[in-house]
């Protein structure tokens, strides 16, 4: 909340988005949407709302969101004959409508993507950007001819969203797929990037991209004639989303006790001016002068696409200023004062580091970019180091219950069967420590990495010790938000 991000609210597990938050997402949104229009998906608008026949249409996928469905029981003081769900995702929504619009080859593919908000009415702990009653999201529904052209289409969408966390917000993650226990309701299966958060020494998922298969189109009677055999065929469905966590996840791997860090991408202002020295011995004329050449560079900044702020308040002092934008997570803090002025040059204090060094005003912006990119690279290195010495590899029950003890995520043989996962987390539950209003669990599959740290030998056992069956991958494991 001092970093002015979020500001709770009177109703349990719903917080405001401030400014500075919002300008994040906005920044995550303009980044994916150019990707998303280049690839051709339209961006639309569905209703909130879904009657309750809709919903229940996919048994498997609403019985995974019905303890989280808000529903709409009244209007004033009367009855709603029919209760009406608020969406906790848009498939049942949107479906029937492709029943209508695919009818041929023609129509295919349809690749259409909403920027909404949904409501699912969390029972755990909630927690800003993590878990919330109702956040912000992007939600893509594509429809394809074959099965191929889905598939395609799941991993170049998963290779965006990694995109967001490497390029925009300096975030290492782990690409991989969802064990059958832990993909999505209704899917074929479901690929995701797992984050790190090495505070609290668990894993996160950072955005998922799921192969639906037929299971919807059977479900809604999404067909198209093929051309070849003239017979009816169902579609192929994928649907991808990313949400507002992503601020979440980026709050907690790159901040500190001082406060936020942000990437400079995504940061509203990258630098802020601070004027400094002003006292009751400096003359009217040289403070305005001072000022002056402030506002100066910072519209050379701005000219040359920084994002910039100068902060001129006479109300604050600048020690003041310089806790207020720390907090804040501003990359660069500009100091000048008479000194800097006398000398033509600007002192340049990095968020990230503390580092102060000054830099010429002649060339000040080029010198900035080249601050800012390298400010970046740092800070995903830093995170990418955390991961890295995180990340481990352990082949038996009692390795895998120390490296869980020592905040770890674990890459460990596993049988795949749904059983031994629910065992395997169950049992690794025990004198579990965790931070206060964190949910307490065991070890879940977090995914099967698409990098397997090694082959597995040919009579490697699963990793859980009554489990007798054989493994048939490495899966990351580890405790979860």
């Amino acid at each position: 909340r001092k970093g002015e991000l979020i500001e709770n609210y009177d109703v349990a597990g719903c917080y405001i988005l401030r400014p500075w938050a919002y300008f994040i997402w906005e920044q995550i949104k303009a980044f994916i949407d150019a990707e998303i229009t280049e690839m051709g998906v339209q961006n639309c608008y569905f209703p909130l709302f879904v009657s309750d026949a809709a919903l229940h249409r996919e048994q498997t996928h609403i019985a995974d969101f019905s303890p989280e469905v808000a529903w709409v029981t009244k209007s004033g003081d009367s009855d709603l004959a029919q209760p009406i769900a608020v969406r906790p995702t848009s498939e049942t929504i949107m479906y029937p409508a492709y029943a209508k619009w695919i009818q041929s080859h023609r129509d295919l593919p349809l690749k259409l993507n909403q920027w909404n908000n949904v409501v699912r009415w969390e029972f755990k702990n909630p927690q800003p950007f993590l878990r919330t009653r109702e956040f912000l999201w992007q939600e893509g529904h594509t429809a394809w001819a074959t099965k191929e052209e889905a598939s395609e289409e799941v991993y170049q969408i998963l290779d965006l969203y990694t995109r967001v966390y490497t390029d925009l917000l300096a975030i290492p993650v782990i690409k991989g797929r969802k064990t059958e226990k832990e993909k999505f309701a209704g899917a074929d299966w479901t690929t995701t990037i797992e984050g790190y958060i090495a505070a609290s020494g668990r894993g996160i998922q950072a955005a998922t991209s799921h192969h639906l298969g037929q299971n919807f189109s059977k479900m809604f009677d999404i067909t198209f004639e093929n051309p070849q055999t003239k017979s009816k065929q169902y579609v192929y469905q994928n649907s991808w989303g990313i949400t507002t966590r992503t601020i979440g996840v980026m709050t907690m791997i790159h901040g500190d006790n001082k406060g936020l860090v942000l990437p400079p991408r995504i940061a509203k202002y990258q630098v802020v001016i601070v004027p400094c020295g002003i006292t009751a011995s400096l003359s009217k004329e040289d403070e305005d002068a001072l000022i002056q050449t402030c506002k100066d560079v910072e519209g050379k900044l701005k000219k040359a696409g920084i994002r910039v702020y100068g902060d001129y308040r006479d109300n604050y002092r600048p020690g003041w200023k310089f806790n207020h934008w720390e907090m804040k997570g501003v990359p660069i803090r500009v100091e000048f004062g008479p000194n800097d002025k006398s000398r033509s040059q600007l002192t340049v204090v990095l968020r990230h580091t503390g580092n102060k060094s000054t830099i010429s005003i002649d060339n000040c912006e080029t010198k900035l970019h080249e601050i800012l990119e390298q400010m970046h690279k740092d800070l995903y290195i830093k995170a990418k180091a955390e991961l890295d010495s995180h990340v481990v590899v352990v082949k038996d029950w009692a390795g895998f219950l120390k490296a869980l003890d020592n905040s770890c995520v674990m890459l460990t043989p596993f049988c795949g069967d749904s059983s031994c996962e629910h065992r395997i987390k169950q049992d690794s539950a025990r004198d579990a420590v965790v931070e206060e209003g964190a949910p307490a669990m065991g070890a879940k599959a977090l995914c099967i990495p698409f990098d397997q740290p090694e082959k597995l030998a040919e009579d490697q056992q699963c990793c859980h010790p009554e489990c007798k069956r054989k493994a048939k991958y490495f899966t990351l494991f580890g405790r979860s938000y």
